[in-house]
């Protein structure tokens, strides 16, 4: 695989550089705004870095995609809880010198739940939930590569934090990894997936209007995917660099400053937020107070680092409500007298009862769904076993991705993974196959020439199993092993012999298939 360009190689230290640097302005910056829903388009281009390794010749790709598209829905239903969408097309091409070899696009989705918290200059979200991506893998021969799609399903763990900047900037830092549920080539073979994608954008806004804002954005991310075949042992990679330019519209935005209004009479209240066991300070608590600037509606502050702030409330009792993520709601009420300090407030809040969710197993048979009595589950340190109906309950789990482990004799172990959502009871299905141990397993697979892909007469040696057969016409053969991993070598008149490496479970099936190419002349 080719080296990445210099400014590649710089770009992940120029972001560093750019949060630093957002971090030291960041206390003379104004907080992000609260928008109840966002919409924002991405389009740049890509240069990308890869390759695909088989036991055989591999495959190395690089290049510059223009067409690079993405789109982004941000919903929320409160100060903290939310919901996003995200999709994204990637452009594609795979070129030799001037010439276009092959082409296409791929695509990549998530959706899921969000939280985000305030804390002063500084907003943190973090997701969970459901993606989608697919990945490129080359078919055909190395000469003349065909683009295909593996397809990766996950458990999507998400990331974004938002800094105010001065001068009504903003700079963001988001990153993702999915934790993957299932992943397989076009043809529907099994394959493991692994990855990551992390990215920054500047954020400007450029449209101020009663209820919403527009704002445009440089936009900088890397991704980097790897997928591998498992029977085959192909193995594809990827890196990839994006830039591009996009546009954000927000709606519903609340300012968070406190203003005077003129004529009215009105004094300064300061207001402190701790919590109510232990007396302990809450920073970044949000505070509702009566608003100056528009009477009838509230406005939202920010406390510092101390739980405090001072706010300007008009004349009378005025109610003030804190909430911070993790407590309940707390309200308190402000005398005011006009033209003078009022009494000081404190708001006092209780931690919530922490959020937990239940996960439903079902343990069943492969063959005909039938259900498995008795069967040990592991989840982290608990040990449980299924009712005679093959079901059990795992209750007071954290939400996120959890591992359950199942075993039961005479059926094979496996291990699953569910993501648990609070104050929900998700479902998971573990299906057991039964234990063939001591079972031949059974080797197939079919000799063609890599030159016109016609089947060969060819010899097929395992010397470690004592196996020697030839292929029939149509180049197919067949051989019975026991469980373990084999050196195969396949060789044919006229052609280059190969030796392949291959791994059998006893009791099951294996497929090789190997194309021979010609000797040199």
């Amino acid at each position: 695989m080719r080296r990445p360009s210099p400014l590649t190689d710089i770009l992940p230290r120029l972001v560093v550089l750019a949060l630093a640097l957002a971090c030291s302005g960041a206390a003379r910056a104004q907080a992000p705004e609260s928008e109840r829903a966002s919409l924002r388009l991405r389009y740049g281009l890509s240069s990308r870095q890869g390759e695909q390794v088989d036991v055989g010749p591999g495959l190395t790709y690089s290049g510059l995609a223009p067409n690079d598209v993405a789109l982004t829905l941000m919903g929320w239903a409160g100060m903290h809880l939310g919901g996003q969408v995200d999709l994204q097309r990637e452009a594609f091409e795979l070129r030799d010198a001037s010439s276009r070899v092959t082409g296409g696009s791929l695509v990549r989705g998530s959706l899921g739940p969000r939280g985000r918290l305030f804390l002063g200059p500084v907003r943190l979200e973090l997701g969970v939930g459901y993606g989608f991506a697919q990945l490129p893998l080359f078919g055909g021969f190395s000469y003349a590569p065909v683009l295909q799609r593996g397809v990766r399903h996950a458990a999507l763990v998400s990331g974004r934090v938002l800094v105010a900047l001065p001068a009504r900037l903003q700079l963001e830092a988001r990153g993702e990894v999915p934790l993957t549920l299932s992943a397989h080539a076009a043809d529907g073979l099994k394959a493991s997936s692994s990855g990551y994608v992390v990215g920054a954008a500047l954020l400007y806004p450029v449209v101020r209007r009663d209820g919403w804002t527009g704002t445009l954005l440089l936009d900088v991310q890397q991704a980097h995917d790897t997928m591998e075949l498992v029977d085959s042992g192909l193995r594809s990679e990827q890196r990839m660099r994006r830039i591009g330019l996009g546009f954000e519209v927000a709606l519903g935005s609340e300012g968070r400053t406190s203003r005077p209004m003129e004529g009215s009479r009105q004094a300064f209240v300061a207001l402190s937020v701790v919590d109510a066991e232990t007396g302990a300070p809450l920073p970044g608590a949000h505070v509702r107070v009566p608003s100056l600037k528009t009477p009838g509606t509230n406005e939202e502050l920010v406390a510092d680092a101390q739980g405090q702030l001072r706010v300007l409330l008009p004349e009378g009792a005025q109610s003030a409500q804190a909430s911070v993520d993790g407590y309940e709601d707390a309200t308190a009420v402000a005398t005011v007298s006009g033209g003078s300090e009022s009494a000081p407030v404190q708001l006092r809040l209780r931690k919530k009862a922490p959020a937990t969710g239940s996960l439903k197993v079902k343990v069943v048979q492969g063959k005909n769904s039938a259900p498995v009595p008795d069967v040990q589950v592991v989840s982290g340190s608990a040990q449980l076993r299924t009712d005679k109906h093959g079901v059990l309950l795992l209750e007071g789990l954290a939400p996120g991705p959890v591992a359950v482990a199942v075993s039961a004799p005479g059926f094979r172990s496996t291990e699953e993974a569910a993501v648990v959502v609070a104050g929900q009871t998700s479902e998971l299905v573990v299906v057991l196959s039964q234990d063939r141990k001591g079972e031949l397993a059974t080797l197939v697979g079919q000799v063609r020439s890599a030159r016109n892909g016609q089947p060969l007469v060819a010899t097929v040696s395992i010397p470690q199993a004592k196996v020697r057969t030839r292929t029939d016409k149509s180049g197919g053969f067949t051989a019975r092993v026991r469980g373990g991993t084999y050196r195969i070598t396949l060789s044919a008149a006229g052609h280059v012999t190969q030796t392949k490496m291959v791994t059998v479970r006893e009791g099951e099936q294996a497929i090789l298939n190997v194309d021979l190419f010609p000797r040199g002349r």
